[in-house]
């Protein structure tokens, strides 16, 4: 995932916004309103006339967001909710259909600098990684209470780590000692289980990587939130999608081969659009993301 030092940039913002063929009256779904940053250039090219729906798991995203789109915010939607329930929000605003959709998937870099949240070891915190906080079941509990063999597909299936059997027998071992608190608790207990084994990244960062899916169910909840906002798109609308792992690449393409191979969608981008080596350096969260981009060919 990455984090960007403290300040975000949306990733690969001219690609998407001139990718989504935007006009003045759309109205577009931001699944991820995030900071706004993505949200802002989408308003200035649906003006006059036109309508933003953001969403957001995280309260505070909605409330930065607000902040960031100043008087622009009267132009929008704006609520606190995953995406894989914008079928309900959509019922209840009255929106029969879109004509754009962005999804930037993942993790932001407020949500990583924020200690409190407990989502990076770079900064020890009390265990949490709930992007909601009214979830009932945070990483503390999955590191603290989830059978040996639980844990270790966890690790495995979404954090691809190798070492996973072995990171969740020490995770075991050692909160049969006393209870594993903090994101820094965690990372030495991975480092010891992988004895000190470092390439590019940090040994831990898989296994936080695993921790923070399961918490927020991330690959349920974008395999339900793609299929509902792409039944919602009206016919020659698009639908862009920004990854950073390799779990969420393959539930986007799974989802636009399929719905290709019905007619509904036409696939814009057959190799994802990744960021420049200019974007790269300026903004490290953009090294690992893939943008693909789809069209409604089918009317709703």
């Amino acid at each position: 995932m990455g984090t960007d030092s403290g300040v975000h940039l949306p990733v690969m913002l001219d690609k998407i916004v001139s990718s989504l063929n935007l006009k003045p009256g759309h109205t577009v779904l931001d699944a991820t309103i995030g900071g706004g940053g993505h949200a802002i250039e989408i308003l200035d090219r649906i003006k006059p006339g036109g309508k933003l729906i953001g969403l957001d798991a995280d309260a505070s995203a909605v409330s930065r967001a607000r902040g960031a789109l100043g008087d622009s915010a009267a132009l929008c939607i704006l609520v606190n909710e995953n995406f894989r329930n914008l079928d309900s929000v959509f019922e209840r605003e009255g929106i029969k259909k879109i004509d754009a959709c962005l999804f930037d998937v993942g993790i932001s870099s407020f949500q990583m600098d924020d200690a409190d949240r407990g989502f990076s070891f770079q900064r020890d915190a009390r265990l949490d990684m709930r992007m909601d906080p009214g979830l009932r079941i945070s990483a503390w509990d999955i590191v603290n209470k989830y059978r040996e063999e639980d844990l270790s597909d966890i690790i495995y299936n979404y954090g691809e780590e190798r070492f996973a059997r072995r990171v969740a027998r020490y995770i075991v071992n050692s909160r049969a000692e006393k209870p594993i608190d903090t994101t820094g608790e965690l990372r030495s207990i991975v480092h010891r289980a992988v004895r000190g084994r470092r390439g590019r990244i940090d040994p831990a960062t898989r296994t936080f990587q695993a921790l923070r899916i399961a918490v927020n169910d991330e690959l349920g909840a974008l395999d339900e939130g793609l299929k509902k906002a792409i039944d919602r798109l009206s016919e020659g609308g698009r639908i862009a999608v920004i990854s950073f792992h390799s779990l969420e690449d393959r539930i986007v393409k799974n989802i636009f081969k399929s719905c290709a191979a019905s007619g509904i969608l036409k696939i814009i981008t057959r190799k994802p659009i990744t960021a420049s080596e200019e974007e790269k350096a300026v903004n490290p969260r953009s090294r690992s993301a893939k943008l693909r981009i789809a069209e409604r060919v089918g009317a709703l």
